[in-house]
């Protein structure tokens, strides 16, 4: 009885050192610069914040093998202007990862590790076929994002309502108010890819009014995205790309109205990021 005992006490401290294990884990990003990318920097702090160690690499140091992307738990695509948003926003880019680093980017996602793209990241994503990955295809475009309907740039703050999703790095959120800055966020899919998104709950947040109106129209649904579409992710809820900027509000002094209003200190885009890193000690 003794032995039973003392084999059962063993089985629980090892399962509580395994638990302590986890949350001691560094969790590794790897956060892509250069070619046009200029939100690097943010989303690295971003990361840090939400307790990550995290480099930034440019993308011909992973072709040239210079950083092994197997090394990283999540990988990161900032937002920016690319290649000069050349021929269409994100594609230049795409193109080079699809044709230099297809093997090594499909090893990562088989390997159930975590992808964010931000605006010029969700772009790219789009482009090379990342998302919405449908049926375990990531390699072939099945949506879009283009020019605004306002035909200008836009530079503005929204509301956004966060749906209901696998998305892990929406867990647990209801809505977000949070800065876009593109002249090329309009969200389009055909009736067939749109009717998957529902259909799978891949639809992660959307444009909202400020008292929550669902179909706000301009400027509120900043770009004219259909059915005001903000973001998406993959199947699997680990691949998540949207157009709004995160890591544009990690502090209270972010907000456009930080002087006129009592707000958190912590900026509400920072809870994407810790759900991510969250989710890499528990899981991976």
């Amino acid at each position: 009885m003794l032995l039973k005992k003392l084999g059962r006490n063993h089985s629980i401290n090892n399962r509580g050192q395994m638990s302590e294990n986890r949350q001691q884990k560094k969790v590794k990003v790897l956060v892509l610069y250069g070619h046009g990318i200029n939100c690097d920097s943010e989303t690295k702090k971003a990361f840090e914040l939400a307790g990550a160690s995290v480099e930034k690499a440019h993308t011909n140091e992973l072709i040239e093998g210079l950083k092994d992307l197997d090394a990283y738990d999540i990988l990161a695509f900032p937002g920016g202007f690319s290649f000069g948003d050349d021929i269409a926003a994100g594609k230049i880019h795409a193109i080079k990862f699809k044709y230099r680093l297809k093997e090594k980017l499909s090893k990562f996602v088989c390997d159930e590790k975590l992808i964010i793209g931000i605006c010029n990241g969700f772009q790219i994503m789009v482009k090379l076929g990342l998302l919405p990955g449908i049926n375990g295809d990531y390699w072939t475009q099945k949506v879009t994002l283009t020019f605004n309907d306002s035909g200008k740039f836009e530079d503005r703050w929204v509301n956004l309502k966060v749906e209901k999703s696998p998305c892990i790095f929406t867990k647990g959120l209801k809505k977000l108010y949070l800065p876009v800055r593109h002249g090329e966020g309009k969200f389009y899919a055909n009736s067939r890819a749109l009717h998957i998104l529902k259909k799978h709950n891949l639809i992660c947040m959307r444009y909202m009014g400020p008292n929550g109106e669902k179909n706000p129209g301009y400027p509120h649904n900043p770009n004219g995205s259909l059915d005001n579409i903000a973001g998406i992710c993959d199947p699997s809820g680990r691949i998540f790309g949207l157009m709004p900027h995160p890591e544009a509000y990690l502090y209270r002094e972010n907000h456009p109205r930080h002087t006129r209003e009592i707000l958190p200190e912590e900026g509400m885009g920072l809870a994407i990021f810790k759900n991510a890193v969250e989710y890499v000690k528990e899981n991976l």
